[in-house]
């Protein structure tokens, strides 16, 4: 047997059964430069089996999912290591070949279902070209063969349905078109690139559900890339861990995630929240170095608090922690796990009342979507807004924000009215309610620096240059960046870095109310955790009262002080935090928390 290969069993461990996906010694490289991007990837995925692939954003996890199909981004190059797909070796493959093995032998479910699906063409057109492309069944039986696919990701199969076009379809029902299309043929293996990114717990559960159905069906070898470590506990069998381009902790998702052994999974499953609500988020300073930037020794060490001096000497090798599990980490069989923080839950304080809603209902175009909305919100306080995709909540966060205009009932805001637009309000209630939008990549204008987006709201109020310029480095140290970063463009900046910069320019207008859209669901948990840190601590030091848009209820446990749940356009519950995620009265309450994956059964090891 070869060293390589020998690796590559290490690194997987066992597998029963047959191996529907073996990647060994895979290497990508930047073409121009020759720096590797991921380098020494090596896993198995037996058929019917899920794997999970985890890490912060830059860890090189979608490289790797794009290269299982033998496909790159451009300027990116497969330098080395082998990709077996159903004994069929996809880096051997010319261009016509691979075209006739993806969507027939391997197929690929991208993040977005909205900009993977052609929205010139009906969901029946593009299920039936699948099928044609790749010669599935014979002709007169497609059509039974689409209706199958349907029923299988539970969407209807009527003809009627599959006249609609993409647009006219809910995220979570283009979701699953996209995944009845990815088993159309029936693949052997499926790369799933973070499908459930911005889907409500509802969505996603069915999402999930279906994923788990099919792979078990049909015998398929999956590999699930995301970076929600809740939903890698519900659904896969075995994990691995990325960083830097290189797994360095992979093995059964409940020993990982109950005894995490390298210092960075630890600290992935310290920084996911958890509808329990136990332990406090915890973020991670830094950022992992890019390509060419990577040290001669352990990549990790830069940020590892128990790092050595031999850490920079050399790259770890694989060592096995037990059987299937193994770890790249010098000090993997000393260091002890340090025990979570428990999340310390602060008492009702009765603070003077800065926003309030009496009666809001708002529509499009006469058609009312949102029905008498009544809320309070607290200086100091987080009121969280959940709900199913639908239920109203952009709409009422738009509206208070003056973006959505056709709304009646009563707002005010420190007790003077606010008018429907933003544009008819005074100067000062726009500076003292700020808006932070839910996408870090497109709130940012790309032709202006970070020094000069978070200055323009400064200057629109009429203020002076120089003393707005002094300003701004202070809001960057403020959210944890520098005053250097006022040089950078948007492009320059990870997805955290881009989106504190959005919250230094909302805070640059000392606002009394910040309302958050959905500001941390494009966000790794490291990301997501600093961010949560930075918002409390913010809250603390300025008083500011945070209205927080979002479907992530874990999150919801860490965060927020009062809860509104928001179900058909209605306000359905309303309360403290602990009241209604811990003991919800509604049954609609009931169904999301039931629907949300959760680690903590994988913490304590008690995954089924």
């Amino acid at each position: 047997m070869s060293a390589s290969m020998s690796m590559s069993m290490s690194m997987s461990g066992s597998t029963s059964g047959a191996v529907g996906l073996r990647v060994n010694g895979l290497r990508l490289e930047v073409e121009a430069s020759g720096h590797d991007i991921v380098d020494e990837v090596n896993f198995e995925v037996g058929a019917g089996k899920i794997l999970g692939l985890v890490g912060e954003s830059g860890s090189g996890k979608t490289t790797v999912g794009l290269a299982v199909l033998a496909h790159t981004r451009r300027g990116v190059r497969i330098a080395g290591g082998e990709v077996t797909c159903a004994d069929v070796s996809m880096l051997s493959l010319d261009s016509e070949a691979l075209r006739a093995v993806r969507g027939g032998t391997v197929s690929y479910v991208p993040q977005d279902p909205a900009s993977s699906l052609n929205p010139a063409l009906t969901i029946g057109t593009q299920l039936r070209e699948v099928l044609d492309v790749h010669g599935f069944g014979l002709e007169s039986e497609r059509g039974a063969r689409i209706a199958e696919m349907m029923a299988e990701v539970l969407l209807p199969t009527d003809t009627d349905f599959l006249k609609r076009y993409p647009h006219q379809l809910s995220g979570g029902q283009q979701q699953r078109v996209g995944l009845a299309m990815a088993f159309a043929c029936r693949p052997a293996v499926i790369v799933l690139d973070e499908p459930t990114t911005g889907l409500d717990v509802s969505t996603q559960a069915h999402v999930l559900a279906t994923v788990r159905s099919l792979a078990a069906l049909h015998g398929v070898a999956a590999l699930y890339i995301t970076h929600d470590l809740a939903v890698v506990a519900d659904l896969a069998d075995e994990v691995a861990v990325m960083y830097a381009g290189r797994v360095v902790e992979h093995g059964p998702v409940a020993e990982i995630f109950a005894s995490p052994v390298h210092p960075y999974t630890r600290h992935l499953v310290a920084a996911a929240p958890d509808i329990a609500g136990v332990n406090e988020m915890q973020g991670l300073p830094g950022r992992a170095p890019a390509p060419g930037k990577r040290p001669a020794g352990c990549s990790f060490a830069l940020r590892c608090e128990l790092a050595t001096e031999a850490c920079g000497v050399a790259m770890p090798t694989i060592t096995q922690v037990s059987v299937g599990h193994t770890v790249r980490c010098i000090r993997a069989n000393e260091a002890e796990a340090a025990p979570p923080k428990v999340r310390v839950l602060a008492g009702a304080v009765s603070t003077p009342t800065v926003l309030t809603l009496r009666g809001v209902s708002a529509g499009y175009q006469g058609n009312m979507v949102v029905h008498d909305v009544t809320l309070d919100l607290h200086q100091g306080e987080c009121l969280a807004l959940v709900g199913e995709s639908g239920s109203g909540k952009t709409t009422v966060s738009r509206s208070i924000g003056g973006l959505h205009r056709e709304w009646t009932g009563q707002m005010h805001l420190g007790g003077q009215p606010l008018a429907h637009n933003a544009r008819a309000r005074t100067m000062e209630q726009r500076m003292k309610m700020q808006y932070v939008f839910q996408n870090p990549y497109s709130s940012l204008n790309p032709r202006r620096t970070v020094g000069e987006s978070v200055l323009r709201p400064v200057l629109l109020a009429g203020g002076n240059r120089s003393d707005g310029e002094r300003k701004v480095a202070r809001m960057l140290e403020q959210v944890a960046l520098t005053a250097n970063y006022a040089n950078q463009y948007p492009n320059q900046l990870s997805g955290g870095e881009r989106q504190r910069v959005a919250i230094a320019r909302a805070l640059i207008c000392d606002p009394d109310v910040m309302i958050c859209d959905e500001i941390t669901s494009a966000l790794d948990v490291l990301v997501q955790a600093a961010i949560v840190e930075l918002l409390g601590e913010l809250r603390q030091e300025l008083g500011l009262s945070l209205l927080f848009v979002t479907h992530n209820l874990p999150l919801v446990r860490s965060i927020a002080d009062t809860v509104a749940v928001m179900n058909q356009g209605s306000i359905v519950e309303l309360g403290p935090t602990e009241s209604v995620i811990g003991s919800p009265q509604q049954e609609y309450t009931q169904r999301l928390i039931a629907d949300t994956p959760s680690i903590e059964a994988s913490r304590s090891g008690n995954l089924g």
